[in-house]
């Protein structure tokens, strides 16, 4: 597996991470402390195996540029700034509203996940659509590729 192919699979953690957070969300509004609880540890865990995937993939890829022109370029970067900051608060955030929840202090995570869960369910959201606005619609980046006599030429991957 080289490098490139992590992008769809930290696509692919982002959306089974929303997905784990809806549950946690839709259990714990019917009282089911149970399933709440199971989504949202896995989602904890989906969210780590992303930031490992995701931090390998920006180490070994580097930078990638969006494609899109025009009035989609305001668009995208604001949801990127905004995803970026937000996906670094989330770190803290979700460990300090598990860390209680396990620690069995229930209002302390309470009020404390009346914001995180918002801004973790803002960040699994707008981390799919950074994927496919990137990969999908706007086509593949180029990305920059050796060639056999050694220097570097522009492909698409």
């Amino acid at each position: 597996m080289d490098a490139s192919s992590l992008a769809p699979i930290d696509a692919t953690l982002n959306a089974v991470a929303g997905v784990l957070l809806l549950g946690g969300f839709f259990f714990i509004r019917r009282r089911n402390v149970a399933g709440h609880r199971a989504c949202m540890i896995a989602a904890f865990a989906v969210s780590v195996i992303f930031l490992g995937c995701y931090l390998t993939y920006h180490y070994r890829v580097g930078d990638v540029r969006f494609a899109g022109q025009g009035w989609i370029r305001p668009v995208y970067f604001t949801m990127l700034i905004t995803h970026v900051i937000l996906a670094v608060a989330i770190v803290p955030l979700a460990i300090v509203t598990l860390n209680r929840a396990l620690s069995a202090r229930f209002d302390a995570h309470r009020r404390i996940a009346r914001w995180t869960w918002p801004l973790w369910m803002y960040v699994s959201v707008t981390g799919v659509l950074v994927y496919l606005f990137v990969y999908k619609i706007y086509g593949p980046p180029l990305m920059p590729t050796a060639s056999a006599a050694g220097s570097a030429v522009v492909a698409v991957k």
